[in-house]
């Protein structure tokens, strides 16, 4: 279960939900019918994919009740429905959506099981075992939807686990489902490897395990990341207020500063080709906005004096941006120098090529500026999907602008979990 609803193509759609049949999924059927032979991986995944869709079919109706946009993607060894609420979910809410999937597997894994059984010819207390399919039926329905509860991440019933942990322990809860999870997957696999008979379902005991190394690479590389654009945008601070140039390593001073260098030191042709040159500069090369670290910060502390002969420079219309990082910059600058309309357009066109949350913010707060506040929550409502509620609280706190709308408004929707 994911939070965001996908916007690849769909393969089909399934009770008005799209979905996403990708590679990976047909692969790991293939290899499960390797693994096991087709006498019983034929049916074993041929069930596997049709419980999977039940499942997560079960997580997006039960999105849906809520008002939230579902799809559902089927992957490599997973299935997920990924939702976009539209508005803030309450802890029942976000629990209930958990447990619908493997609910509805068990559920729908039971009946299919006692219909194969019934139609078999066995009975319901002595099930023919050696029938491939009483077997497939039984562990690709009840038993799989039973073990996703396990109070493990990334399965439900670790999301369900860690939505109750918050309601007591809210900063550490995330934490504390690592820590389970690492224990428990050690636990299982070891029991598992005393038994050379079980060393098939070492992969799957490992999942948890893999799932949460990631997670702690990912919190150490955001960490890091933090780090050096908070390094980065005091940098860029001290340039404006002193011409203290002291970046670190890797890092330069933004465009903005070199153009206003350039300019003060009578090179207005070199100053307006730092600021066109970094502005149409091809996709792909990333920055804050995108996937790599930037090398440098948006001019937010330059004082609007320094900024206006700069923004004389440029030509009008301006070229589209190349990157989201850039037209980020000069969205604030036309802003800082009274420019809001401009930078409105300049902010919504990056928008539609990158779909950034800052630049929604931008022209959010274009709109605010302007008394337009419908206009200017609509665009929040946009940023609030992509942004995490306390970098979108941050945000709203910091430009005065914005408030306004957010107090008189509905207020933008809370991603799920």
């Amino acid at each position: 279960m994911r939070s965001r609803a996908g916007s690849s193509a769909a393969a089909f759609r399934l009770a008005g939900f799209p979905v996403q049949v990708r590679p990976g999924f047909v692969v790991f059927l293939l290899l499960v019918i390797a693994a096991q032979g087709p006498e019983f991986g034929l049916p074993f995944a041929v069930l596997v994919a049709a419980f999977t869709l039940v499942h997560e079919l079960g997580h997006a109706v039960a999105a849906r009740r809520t008002g939230a946009r579902a799809s559902i993607s089927l992957d490599f060894m997973a299935g997920y429905a990924s939702f976009t609420p539209t508005r803030r979910l309450t802890r029942g809410e976000r629990v209930t959506i958990a447990l619908a999937g493997p609910l509805a597997q068990v559920l729908a894994g039971t009946v299919a099981w006692l219909a194969v059984t019934a139609a078999t010819g066995g009975s319901l207390t002595a099930p023919d075992w050696d029938n491939p399919l009483i077997v497939a039926a039984l562990w690709a329905g009840p038993v799989l939807g039973a073990l996703n509860l396990a109070p493990v991440l990334p399965f439900d019933g670790g999301h369900v686990a860690l939505a109750l942990l918050e309601a007591v322990a809210p900063r550490h809860a995330r934490r504390a489902m690592q820590v389970v999870t690492i224990v428990l997957s050690f636990s299982v696999i070891i029991w598992l490897g005393s038994n050379p008979d079980n060393f098939p379902y070492l992969l799957f005991a490992a999942i948890p395990l893999f799932t949460v190394v990631a997670q702690f690479a990912d919190e150490k590389g955001r960490v890091r990341a933090g780090k050096v654009r908070d390094r980065l945008e005091a940098a860029e601070v001290a340039a404006w207020a002193g011409g203290r140039v002291d970046f670190p390593r890797g890092c330069v001073p933004s465009p903005w500063f070199r153009a206003a260098q350039q300019l003060a030191q009578g090179q207005p042709e070199v100053a307006r080709r730092l600021v066109l040159d970094d502005l149409i500069a091809g996709v792909g090369t990333g920055d804050a906005l995108g996937q790599a670290p930037a090398r440098w910060w948006p001019p937010e502390s330059a004082p609007a004096d320094a900024l206006r002969p700069v923004v004389a420079l440029l030509p009008d219309p301006l070229p589209p941006a190349g990157r989201p990082l850039p037209a980020h910059a000069l969205a604030e600058v036309l802003i800082t120098v009274g420019e809001t309309h401009r930078a409105g357009l300049v902010a919504a066109a990056a928008y539609s090529s990158f779909r950034a949350p800052l630049l929604a913010i931008d022209v959010a707060r274009c709109a605010a500026i302007g008394g337009d506040d419908a206009t200017s929550r609509a665009w929040l409502a946009s940023a609030r999907r992509d942004l995490p509620a306390a970098q979108f609280a941050a945000l709203v706190d910091r430009h005065a602008e914005l408030r306004r709308p957010v107090a008189t408004g509905r207020q933008p929707h809370e991603r799920g979990t």
